[in-house]
């Protein structure tokens, strides 16, 4: 029997990095019951990801396929616990814990741990854990872990931020001998903006998630980058032609893109049709000219992208 700690459909750095550092937890402190764990991911990592495995040279977890469970198997589930982002195919009955920092939309027939933060980055969380064990990450693994924290909160300017993420950052940058934490941000940031190898299709599917608001379906994508208008000015027309297909392709009811300039801290949400820019400027206000959205200081698809658009289909 193996327990499989594993995060989210179109995993991110947090997401990745905070399975990892789970897992390497579990195999070290008894108390958990995990000493069989292992990191898995659930589809190919990003570029960032990759980036930064590169750069401390370690290897991201192997994919795993619901197929590759035997039926004692247990899972963890990080980073997230909606059903629409989980492993395809898993059953609920093999989840027995979740460590997450998103909002909660659960429905078991059997009680499980869970742990829920309300902090920037699953990370955060996982180093609080470690800290209540006396663990402590070697070096290689802490500066994957400040670079998920400072990925997720976009470098501290996130609403998501909290002062424990920063606190939590500080202390794995000592851990990591990584002194500067703004030089470092700006690494981080070049390789999640860079798009170059990917088609606009895989640019729409870069960093999603589905969400169930109401009975409508809603796909929000959002791209975090640092050539927001250049994106706009050369790719706009080809991204909206791949929103048509991956929107059939998931079969969603609705979809948008939100192009996230990280260091001018804006966000401008393409928009599809009429009826998703009459719920876009219900949920934000302003016009949508072009089939483009100015939504403002909006960095956080958690708490400011996608709470307006469900109140906007769900209130009168």
């Amino acid at each position: 029997m193996k327990t499989y700690v594993i995060g989210h459909l179109k995993p991110d750095t947090d997401s990745v990095v905070a399975a990892m550092a789970l897992a390497q937890l579990y195999q070290n402190v008894s108390c958990f019951g995990y000493s069989n764990a292992e990191a898995a991911i659930t589809e190919k990592i990003n570029g960032e990801t990759s980036f930064l495995m590169n750069k401390f040279g370690l290897s991201a977890p192997a994919l795993l396929a619901a197929s590759d469970l035997a039926s004692d198997d247990q899972v963890v589930l990080v980073d997230h616990n909606e059903e629409s982002q989980r492993l395809v195919g898993l059953s609920p009955n093999q989840i027995v814990e979740i460590v997450d920092h998103h909002k909660a939309n659960l429905n078991f027939e059997q009680p499980i741990y869970l742990t829920f933060k309300t902090w920037g980055s699953s990370n955060t969380i996982v180093y609080s854990l470690m800290k209540e064990n006396d663990f402590v990450p070697d070096q290689k693994l802490a500066s994957l872990m400040l670079a998920a924290i400072l990925s997720d909160t976009v470098g501290f300017k996130s609403v998501t931020c909290t002062p424990k993420d920063k606190e939590v950052a500080l202390e794995l940058a000592a851990i990591a001998q990584i002194k500067d934490l703004e030089a470092f941000t700006l690494e981080i940031f070049k390789a999640k903006s860079d798009v170059s190898k990917l088609s606009t299709e895989e640019i729409v599917k870069n960093d999603y998630k589905i969400f169930d608001f109401a009975g409508t379906k809603v796909m929000i994508d959002q791209l975090e980058t640092v050539e927001q208008d250049i994106i706009l000015s050369d790719k706009k027309t080809a991204l909206l032609e791949a929103m048509v297909k991956v929107k059939t392709e998931l079969k969603a009811d609705m979809i948008f893109v939100a192009i996230t300039d990280i260091l001018k801290v804006n966000t401008k949400l393409l928009i599809l049709d009429e009826a998703s820019a009459k719920v876009a400027q219900k949920a934000f206000g302003g016009e949508v000219i072009e089939q483009v959205l100015d939504i403002g200081a909006a960095l956080s698809r958690k708490k400011e992208i996608a709470p307006p658009i469900e109140r906007a289909l769900t209130r009168d």
